[in-house]
């Protein structure tokens, strides 16, 4: 009896139709967004886009260049979003919010910008935040100063809440679970030393990480007045 013909080489599937770069960085996010920079590997997206090594390679350079491409991606985003015609301040606000709503959403992104500053979306990002400093009629002499501020400051908030919301999705905590905890020690401490960090722990429990990061933004808004 003849032996019947081998059905199969055990691999996955090749892909049929194109494979863009688009397609690439969107499942490379999708990659990142569910299980952070250790999930983003070569292998993992050949097998996720039904594809081999080279077609990759033809679109992205590495890892490396692929994880940038996928940050300036998110920050594009955040700029296509923002209003042309609003009242500059307006903008500012929402260009800040919106960075701050990406790193959450992407994690991964916060690190990856403080890595790259360079990189071409904050570079974008900076740009807008500029202009619109511009048209407050911020100083010439102190808009650097002011852009940085805001920017180090909307980097810096962000990446701390994603942080701390890994942290809390390692150790099994949730958020209320953790400022819970938190309030509770804050309560305990000497009042006589520690007056305000007493009187707050009522509030720990209960704030909102996005509306104090606004009640930031807006700090930051007053401020500008005094420099005109």
């Amino acid at each position: 009896m003849a032996k019947r013909a081998a059905t199969g080489t055990g691999r996955a599937p090749r892909r049929t139709d194109s494979l863009s770069r688009e397609l690439i960085i969107r499942s490379a996010i999708e990659l990142l967004d569910s299980g952070g920079e250790k999930a983003l590997t070569l292998r993992a997206l050949t097998v996720r886009l039904s594809t081999g090594y080279g077609a990759i390679y033809h679109h992205v350079a590495d890892k490396s260049d692929l994880l940038a491409t996928a940050a300036d991606e998110v920050i594009t985003g955040v700029l296509a979003g923002t209003v042309a015609d609003a009242d500059p301040r307006t903008a500012l606000r929402r260009l800040a919010l919106g960075l701050f709503d990406a790193i959450d959403a992407h994690p991964w992104v916060g690190a990856e910008l403080s890595r790259r500053p360079w990189r071409p979306a904050l570079l974008d990002f900076y740009e807008s935040v500029g202009r619109l400093l511009d048209a407050l009629d911020v100083p010439h002499a102190a808009r650097f100063d002011a852009a940085g501020a805001l920017v180090n400051y909307v980097l810096g908030v962000a990446a701390q809440n994603a942080a701390n919301a890994r942290l809390r999705t390692d150790g099994d905590t949730d958020r209320e679970a953790f400022l819970d905890d938190a309030a509770e020690q804050w309560a305990q401490v000497d009042p006589a030393r520690y007056p305000f960090v007493h009187a707050a722990a009522t509030r720990l429990g209960e704030h909102d990480d996005r509306e104090q990061f606004l009640v930031g933004v807006d700090i930051f808004l007053a401020g500008i007045s005094a420099l005109r």
